[in-house]
C-alpha cells in the first residue's frame, strides 16, 4: 500500500467484541446496531459478519431494505419508524419492525385495516431524554390504541434510550429508569433499555434485548474507560502512507496559514489524508499518529487530501513509509479527544472516498 488512506475492517475483532456483548448480556437477545453505515465500517461486511447477531437496528428504511435485498434473515428493526404511508408498505414489503414513538405514527397502523398484523412493534417511551418516544404521561393511551389495533400487531415490545448511562451512577439514569419502570409496570412485554453503556455498566440493566452500537466495533463508551479494559478489540484501522518527507529550517511555517513554526530545524512527513476523507480539520497540532509504528506529532493544520507530521525523532521515515491514524496501538477515543469530539462522529465521518477492505492491516 502506497499514498492512498484506507479503513481496514477486522471482522475477527468484530465477531470477538461481539462474543463480550453476548457473555455480557446474559440471557438477553442482541440487536446489533448498525446504523449509518454500521458506524462508518460498511453495513454488508458487518451485518454479514454478525450472522450470531438476533436482530439488527437501523435509523433508515433504506439501510434495512439493503440488508434484506442482500439476504439478511434476522429481525431488523427501523428505530426511528416511518412516517408516512408508503414507508409503511415499503418496511411491510421487506419485513421490517418498526419503532413506534408518535401518534402519527399509531394513525398509519390504523389506517388500512390490517396493517398492523404484518409487524412487530417496539412502544418508546420518552423517559427522560426528550428526543423520541411518547412522554410517560401519554404512554398508556398510546399503549390502549396499539392493542386496540385489529388485527393486532405480531408483537408488542417497549423500549426507552439512556441519555446519560456513558456517565457512571448517574443521576438523570437513575431518574430515567424510575420513570420506565414506573410506566410499565404491571406490563409483561419484552423490554429493551440497555445500549453499550447501559450493558457494560458496573450493574448491566437486566432487560430481554440489549442494543449494543459503539462497542460492537471496539470503541468504549466511557471516558474513564478503554475498550481494552472492557475486553474489545478496534475493529477500524485508519491507515495511509508518507508520500514526501519535507527538511524544514528553524522558523520556518508548515501549512495552512503558517500555523505550526519549526522550533528547531525539523522533518516533516506528508501523509495522505485529510479532510476531504472525513478527518477533522479541529484535529490539534501535537495530536498522535503512527508512523512505521512509532508516535509523531500533528504539525500544522489537516488539509483535503494530507496532513503533517513532526517526524524529526524518527529514523529512517520515506516514502512509502506506513502511518497509521488510529487503529490497534492508537485507539480512536485518543484521537478524538485531540479533535475535541466523541470516537464516533470520527468513526461514521469517514468517507465514500476512503476505501473499505475487510481483512488486517498494514500500517503501524
Amino acid at each position: 500500500m502506497s499514498g492512498h488512506i484506507r479503513a481496514v475492517i477486522d471482522t475477527n475483532a468484530l465477531q470477538h467484541n461481539f462474543g463480550r456483548i453476548r457473555a455480557r448480556a446474559g440471557g438477553a437477545r442482541v440487536m446489533a446496531v448498525v446504523k449509518a453505515n454500521a458506524y462508518g465500517h460498511g453495513l454488508m461486511a458487518t451485518a454479514s459478519a454478525l450472522a450470531a447477531a438476533d436482530a439488527f437496528g437501523v435509523a433508515r428504511l433504506e439501510e434495512g431494505i439493503v440488508l434484506r435485498r442482500a439476504g439478511i434473515t434476522q429481525p431488523i428493526v427501523l428505530l426511528e419508524g416511518v412516517f408516512d404511508a408508503q414507508q409503511l408498505e415499503r418496511a411491510a414489503e421487506h419485513r421490517l419492525d418498526l419503532v413506534v414513538h408518535d401518534a402519527l405514527q399509531i394513525g398509519l397502523l390504523e389506517r388500512p385495516q390490517g396493517a398492523a398484523q404484518r409487524f412487530v412493534l417496539w412502544i418508546k417511551i420518552d423517559s427522560g431524554m426528550n428526543r423520541l418516544g411518547f412522554p410517560v404521561a401519554e404512554f398508556a393511551a398510546a399503549l390502549g390504541r396499539l392493542r386496540g389495533l385489529a388485527p393486532p400487531a405480531r408483537e408488542l415490545r417497549l423500549l426507552t434510550h439512556l441519555a446519560c448511562a456513558n456517565e457512571r451512577d448517574d443521576a438523570v439514569t437513575r431518574e430515567q429508569l424510575a420513570r420506565f419502570r414506573q410506566a410499565t409496570r404491571g406490563l409483561a412485554y419484552p423490554v429493551s433499555i440497555a445500549n453499550s453503556a447501559g450493558l457494560f455498566g458496573a450493574v448491566p440493566l437486566q432487560c430481554d434485548w440489549v442494543r449494543p452500537g459503539v462497542a460492537l466495533y471496539g470503541v468504549s463508551p466511557f471516558a474513564d474507560c478503554s475498550a481494552a479494559d472492557l475486553g474489545l478489540k478496534p475493529v477500524m484501522t485508519l491507515e495511509s502512507s508518507v508520500i514526501a518527507v519535507r527538511r524544514v529550517a528553524r522558523g520556518e511555517r508548515v501549512g495552512y496559514g503558517g500555523a505550526w513554526v519549526a522550533a528547531r530545524d525539523s522533518v516533516i512527513a506528508i501523509i495522505a489524508g485529510g479532510y476531504g476523507d472525513g478527518l477533522h480539520r479541529s484535529l490539534a497540532p501535537g495530536a498522535p499518529v503512527l508512523v512505521g509504528g512509532r508516535r509523531a506529532p500533528l504539525a500544522g493544520r489537516v488539509s483535503m487530501d494530507m496532513l503533517a507530521v513532526d517526524v524529526s525523532e524518527l529514523a529512517g521515515v520515506h516514502i512509502g513509509t506506513p502511518a497509521l491514524l488510529w487503529g490497534p496501538g492508537l485507539a480512536v477515543e485518543e484521537v478524538a479527544r485531540h479533535a475535541g469530539t466523541i470516537p464516533y462522529e470520527l468513526l461514521c465521518a469517514v468517507n465514500q472516498r476512503v476505501p473499505l477492505v475487510v481483512g488486517r492491516p498494514e500500517a503501524g
